[in-house]
């Protein structure tokens, strides 16, 4: 046997297949962190299995582990490959000889004891191979993990540009999205699947404002409206919480709920005012990010809060099932059906989908309608009534008369308006607008 500077090549050999298996342990357990959820780290702590508490601590800072591992896999590989050359030039001689041995030697064990087995007991086995690591992860985070934190720093230093402050290691945001463009085209998830996924992305970068149901669209009640008054509106409008007012829309006291006014009703309280039965309102900023609007509604079990501007006004509301559909899309009631958007009666009478453009109704009754404003049917009832309109709302504008007819949608938007020519009167003239009560 050979000796090298006084070493056998023996321990050599031992030395850098020992430090292979090592980088093999390394790059298993980043496989197995890289899929473990901190959420079910944390359900394993609970019921009290070993390792799980370390486990639960490197899940919740995953990224600055993950960099970890990487150093020291790498850096066990790189001392296997000069061990290796080491021998392999002891054998052959310096030379081409020695480097393609050494290269190709390491190449396939690399590969197949580092690369493939490891990685995929590590995703096979996360949790187990996870328990059973994470202390030593842990311990080697707080010895080694200014090293690793450091090195990220000065290559971030010396990169054009500006660099990734967690490393480039750590899986972003735009890799995952490309990742899942990848398994639809595979056939791994569904197309409707994807576009789910991607919108739970684009929650980070939502606000609140952009999901919200705005000020001219809230159905309210004033405070010294009675419970019955106040049922009867939930009802009509299709909502099950209404928010109350004092003074104006700006004074939102609180939020009423249906199941509140109706027990009040039927125990013989109709005329109690919905002030002694609303409950505390939840206000939120315009611009908080929905993601952390979503879980803060969980946690307090909300599904409303009223969403106030940069002046301390009234913005809108949102609720839960706003922030919903922006990752499932509209959420509507299985009775919902498309309608023509022109139905005429037999009556003489018109019926129109709310969405219909002013000018085409104005088209149809040879009549000019005012579209400064509004563009649909919908808006200019709801503009000349002053609120958002109910079913059975009715007005009058440029000689038609506008009927709310029913609603759609978990916003309960007005589906369809029921239009016809209205009656010439002594009193009046075509141009004036009135608003019958509701």
């Amino acid at each position: 046997m050979t000796e090298l500077g006084g070493l056998p090549d023996a321990p050599l050999l031992w030395s850098a297949a020992g430090l292979v298996v090592l980088a093999g342990l390394f790059a298993m357990t980043e496989s197995a962190l890289a899929v473990i959820s901190p959420a079910r780290a944390a359900e394993l702590n609970r019921e009290g299995l070993r390792g799980a508490a370390a486990l639960q601590a490197v899940a919740a800072d995953a990224v600055r582990h993950i960099n970890l591992l990487l150093l020291l896999r790498l850096l066990c590989e790189l001392t296997a490959t000069t061990l290796v050359a080491l021998v392999a030039v002891d054998t052959f001689g310096p030379g081409w000889t020695a480097a393609l041995v050494t290269a190709g030697a390491m190449s396939v064990i690399s590969f197949v004891v580092v690369g493939v087995a490891p990685r995929t007991i590590g995703r096979q086995h996360a949790y187990e191979v996870g328990r059973y690591t994470a202390p030593v992860l842990r311990w080697l985070g707080r010895v080694l993990g200014p090293l690793a934190s450091l090195l990220i720093i000065i290559g971030n230093a010396v990169t054009p540009g500006k660099g990734f402050r967690e490393g480039p290691f750590a899986s972003t945001q735009v890799e995952l999205r490309e990742l899942v463009d990848l398994a639809e085209q595979r056939g791994v998830v569904e197309h409707g699947e994807r576009e789910m996924i991607h919108s739970v992305f684009a929650l980070g970068d939502t606000i609140a404002r952009e999901v919200m149901v705005p000020r001219t669209e809230m159905v309210w009640v004033e405070s010294t409206k009675t419970a019955e008054q106040a049922l009867a509106l939930a009802l009509r409008s299709g909502f099950s919480r209404v928010p109350v007012i004092g003074e104006s829309v700006d004074d939102v006291l609180g939020v009423v709920y249906l199941k509140d006014m109706a027990r009040q009703v039927q125990e013989g309280g109709a005329a109690t005012p919905v002030e002694h039965l609303m409950r505390v309102a939840a206000f939120v900023p315009e611009f908080k990010p929905v993601d952390d609007l979503l879980s803060e509604m969980q946690a307090a079990r909300t599904h409303l809060a009223i969403v106030i501007d940069e002046y301390g006004g009234t913005a809108g509301l949102i609720t839960i099932e706003d922030i919903l559909e922006e990752i499932v899309g509209e959420i509507t009631d299985e009775y919902d059906v498309e309608r023509p958007p022109v139905e005429r009666l037999a009556d003489g009478a018109v019926r129109v989908t709310g969405r219909l453009p002013i000018e085409d109704l104005g088209e149809l009754f040879d009549v000019e309608l005012p579209a400064d404003e509004v563009e649909t049917v919908a808006g200019l009832l709801a503009q000349a009534l002053g609120r958002v309109p109910i079913p059975g709302a009715r007005v009058s504008v440029g000689g038609l008369t506008l009927v709310a007819e029913g609603t759609t949608g978990r916003r309960n938007h007005i589906d369809t308006v029921l239009v016809t020519r209205e009656e010439p009167a002594d009193e009046t003239t075509p141009s004036e607008r009135h608003m019958a009560d509701v």
